[in-house]
């Protein structure tokens, strides 16, 4: 039977070759991005090759487009098997804890923490009835409490939480087998990761892919190049 995914936030970047990658194995691919003048296009030209890929408009900040989404989605393909919430925001590069902007750290959390539990509990009726289902949080090394830093601390205190967000939803899904895991893309050569990173997009998608695809994977755990790593 076909698998289906659905990505937050795949008008460029890791998220987008995610969606390829999965495309290229004959996956179900729903595409989101919070910009339906972008996400669109990007999507229409896959379908060229890919019949599978579709579009459907998701802001993550915004309740009334998450359930939107989630009613479309149930209503459209009957289930999901695999969420990746990889839409996120760094907003304060270059700022300590004594010069961010709470706003800036309100914001961060809003996208990278709250967005992903929203959506996660928005598709679970879609899991519940998916093949294996699995959700995969797009994590970073950043939000790693036993190698942490002091730059960047908004970023670095969402993706702490998104890992705990993690560990909690997985306990609490496995009454409905659904499975749930975080995972460190590196250091991507993407608009955040920026020109001097060193890995490229195809190299960042890799786990997140494996652990859509994988036969079998644990669950709760934090993974980097396809490995298990410390919280």
């Amino acid at each position: 039977m076909d698998r289906i995914a659905l990505i937050t936030g795949t008008n460029r970047g890791i998220g987008l070759e995610i969606g390829k990658q999965l495309l290229s194995q004959d996956w179900t691919v729903i595409f989101t991005a919070r910009n339906m003048a972008v996400g669109r296009p990007i999507v229409n030209e896959l379908r060229e090759t890919y019949k599978s890929a579709w579009f459907v408009q998701l802001n993550v900040d915004e309740k009334e487009s998450i359930n939107y989404m989630a009613e479309y989605v149930l209503k459209e393909f009957g289930r999901v098997d695999v969420l990746i919430n990889n839409a996120g925001v760094l907003l304060d590069g270059g700022k300590s804890l004594s010069t961010l902007d709470i706003a800036d750290l309100q914001k961060t959390m809003e996208t990278n923490v709250y967005g992903p539990l929203q959506v996660t509990r928005a598709l679970q009726p879609a899991l519940k009835k998916g093949n294996d289902a699995r959700v995969i949080n797009i994590s970073s090394l950043m939000g790693q409490l036993s190698t942490m830093g002091k730059d960047m601390p908004a970023y670095r205190i969402s993706k702490t939480a998104l890992n705990a967000l993690t560990v909690i939803q997985a306990q609490e899904l496995a009454g409905d087998k659904i499975k749930v895991n975080t995972m460190h893309p590196g250091w991507v050569s993407t608009d955040m990761g920026g020109p001097n990173a060193t890995k490229s997009i195809e190299e960042g998608a890799d786990t997140a892919v494996w652990l859509a695809t994988e036969n079998e994977i644990p669950t709760g755990k934090f993974f980097s190049e396809r490995k298990e790593i410390e919280w």
